[in-house]
Order: C-alpha cells, then sequence, then structure tokens
C-alpha cells in the first residue's frame, strides 16, 4: 500500500494517513487523532476495518468529510475499503385510531382518507356506547386496548412541607442566610410555597360472577392508573382480598393482566363486600393506604354477607377516604335504580356513583378522577 511500502511503526502509517486527510480538507485536530488511536487500541489494529471504522467515527464530522474520507483510505491503503454494513429499516407498525365521527357524517376529506381508517373509527365510535357484557371476543379485545391507553390524570394535594419558589411568601430563614452570605448586605427576598405531591388512588375491584364480564376491563383501566400515576393500589374483592398491585406494575397489558389473574384465587366466585371492605381499612386503610386518598369501587352491590356490616364499613372508609367513587356496570342502564341490599347500605357513604358498562363509561370516570370531586358532593340514587 502507498504509505505502507517501507516496515514503519502502525502509530506512523496512521499520522501519515491523518495528514493525507487534512491535505484533502478534512479537519484533523490532535484530539480527533488521539481519539482515533484510543478507539483503535481498544479493537484489533491489525485488522483494516477495525482501522476503518475507528478512523470514520472519530476523523468526520460531517457527510462531506465521509466521503473525502473514504477517498483517501481507499487511496492511502491500497484501495481496500471495507463494505459498511446495511441496516433494512423496517416500517413502524401502525396502530388504528378511533377518530370521533362528523355529526353530518361526512368528514373534509372522506375522499382521500384511507378506508380501514374510516372503518376503524366508525367502528370504535360505535363500540364505545356498548355494554361490554354484549360484545364478541373480537370487539371485547378491541375495547381493551381502547381502555388500555386511557391514561388517568394525576391529581394532587397541597402538603404542608415548603419548597422554593420565584412566587410566594417571603421565606425568613433563607433570606437571613442570604444576607449573612453577603456580609449583611441587603440581599434578594427568598421565597417559598407549600409542596404538592400525587394523591394516592384505590381500586377495590369486585371479581365475582356477576361482575366477570367488567372485571378484566376495570382491571386494565386500572393497569393504565399504575402506569400513569405512582403510588395506585389495586385490590380485588370477593370470598377473600388479595393485592394485585405488584402484577399490574408491568408496561404490558395483557402480561400485566395475566399476572394479576393468576395471583386471583377468587376469581368468578361469590361476593362478601363487607368482609373485605372491613379487611381492607383493618390491614391497609389505617395504615395509610386509604388516608386522603380517592377510592374507587368497582362492583355490582351483590351482597352474599350482611348488608348492615357492608354500611358499617363503608362509613369507616368515607372518614379516611377523600372521595370514595363507586363504578356500578348497571348504573348506565335506563331505568337503573340501587335495589339491590349491598348498593343501598353503601351508597349514603359514597360521593359519586357512576357507569363502568363501556369504554365512553371509563373515559367519563377518568374525566371524573381527574376533576377530584370534592367529599360530600351529592349522589345521584336514580
Amino acid at each position: 500500500m502507498t504509505g505502507a511500502a517501507a516496515p514503519r511503526d502502525a502509530v506512523e502509517v496512521l499520522v501519515g494517513f491523518t495528514r493525507r486527510l487534512g491535505d484533502e480538507g478534512v479537519v484533523v485536530s490532535p484530539g480527533r487523532v488521539h481519539a482515533m488511536l484510543e478507539a483503535l487500541g481498544e479493537l484489533d489494529a491489525g485488522s483494516m476495518r477495525a482501522v476503518y471504522w475507528s478512523g470514520r467515527v472519530t476523523l468526520c464530522a460531517s457527510p462531506e468529510e465521509v466521503e473525502r474520507y473514504d477517498r483517501v483510505f481507499a487511496d492511502y491503503f491500497s484501495g481496500h475499503r471495507p463494505r459498511p454494513r446495511v441496516r433494512v429499516q423496517l416500517p413502524e407498525p401502525t396502530r388504528p385510531v378511533a377518530v370521533p365521527a362528523d355529526p353530518s357524517g361526512r368528514s373534509e376529506d372522506d375522499d382521500a382518507a384511507p378506508p380501514d381508517r374510516l372503518a376503524t373509527a366508525s367502528r370504535m365510535e360505535v363500540l364505545r356506547h356498548r355494554d361490554v357484557a354484549e360484545l364478541g371476543p373480537d370487539q371485547r379485545a378491541e375495547v381493551h386496548r381502547f381502555v388500555s391507553m386511557l391514561t388517568p390524570a394525576a391529581l394532587e394535594r397541597v402538603t404542608r412541607r415548603m419548597h422554593p419558589a420565584s412566587s410566594g411568601r417571603v421565606d425568613a430563614h433563607r433570606t437571613v442566610r442570604s444576607m449573612l452570605r453577603h456580609g449583611g448586605e441587603p440581599a434578594e427576598l427568598r421565597r417559598h410555597r407549600q409542596a404538592r405531591r400525587n394523591r394516592r388512588l384505590v381500586f377495590l375491584v369486585d371479581v365475582s360472577g356477576s361482575m366477570a364480564p367488567y372485571a378484566d376491563m376495570t382491571l386494565r383501566f386500572a393497569h393504565a392508573a399504575c402506569r400513569a400515576r405512582p403510588g395506585t393500589e389495586v385490590f380485588t374483592v370477593g370470598t377473600r382480598l388479595t393485592r394485585i398491585t405488584r402484577e399490574l406494575r408491568g408496561r404490558d397489558p395483557q402480561a400485566a393482566l395475566s399476572a394479576a389473574t393468576a395471583a386471583v384465587a377468587d376469581w368468578s366466585g361469590g361476593t362478601r363486600l363487607g368482609d373485605e371492605v372491613k379487611e381492607f381499612l383493618d390491614r391497609w386503610g389505617r395504615r395509610g393506604t386509604a388516608r386522603g386518598a380517592v377510592v374507587v369501587i368497582a362492583s355490582d352491590g351483590w351482597e352474599r354477607g350482611d348488608p348492615a356490616l357492608l354500611g358499617t364499613q363503608m362509613e369507616r372508609l368515607a372518614r379516611l377516604a377523600r372521595t370514595v367513587v363507586w363504578v356500578n356496570p348497571h348504573r348506565g342502564r335506563a331505568g337503573y335504580a340501587p335495589r339491590t341490599g349491598g348498593m343501598r347500605a353503601a351508597l349514603p357513604h359514597v360521593d359519586q356513583l357512576v357507569a363502568g358498562h363501556s369504554v365512553d363509561a371509563m373515559q367519563r370516570l377518568a374525566r371524573l378522577l381527574a376533576a377530584q370531586p370534592a367529599v360530600g358532593d351529592a349522589v345521584d340514587h336514580a
């Protein structure tokens, strides 16, 4: 090769190569040369591929310099030019997006819109209001994917702790310390305000047989909340209380739901809401899990135990929690009235009673949790 006809030290060969690069207009600084030698020291110095790539990565800073580098390399090292590996760029998978339909039934660019997008949008618009218990397996899977993409907003609460801020009350301690650092001269007023923290969200999901069509969708909503809001706690209630927060922390919805289902031993069993709410309060609620939290109970209110016990425990829960929201899938049906003993015992201690039978109901629940209704708001019992 041109620069290596006589036996010379490898460093001299590389230095000669960099000089040729400089003659061709490539900016070769001592720092770049040193970086090239260090890179080559980590690779196989006897490999032309290693020489080529260590120099190209460290000596070239623009596409123009890459072209000059390739030309000089091929000439200097007798035409040897390693072929770069070709990366095949796969197209990114597209995810169907539900687009709300125009009330007139036609959008501005109907002629240009792809048929599959229009079909997906109209199909999702229809499924948004359908009762999930009436859907087939394919439709239910599509609803579950949509619910998994919901992101309930993180609620905040004001704490007693103060933190520095650009506006707010004057922080006397920090202001005085700043003055002392400046020899007692007047300094800028330091200010602070009360810190904010996310308010805890707790789910109690009924997994009894009567709630089977709705429990899966509600748990997917809870999984979305766990991903969006750190500190969210999820329990299942049936014939026993099961904490599944750890299982729902995974990123993949299907894997998280599979792990949660495997952890629940009483899936599609009976319901003893009073006993399970009592166990939750005794083991978790009084230790801080329910204190000041927004508690969401998803159940149809069918109680195999004593409704009076459920009423007593709901009264305890209402004293601890910031807000109690009851999600009943039958609430969305026309002519619904809370006639079961469990619902009638619990309602006096519930702040909000909402539906939970469809995608639209889950979206309304997400907006309700973001609005953070105040304790004592009137509950519509109709």
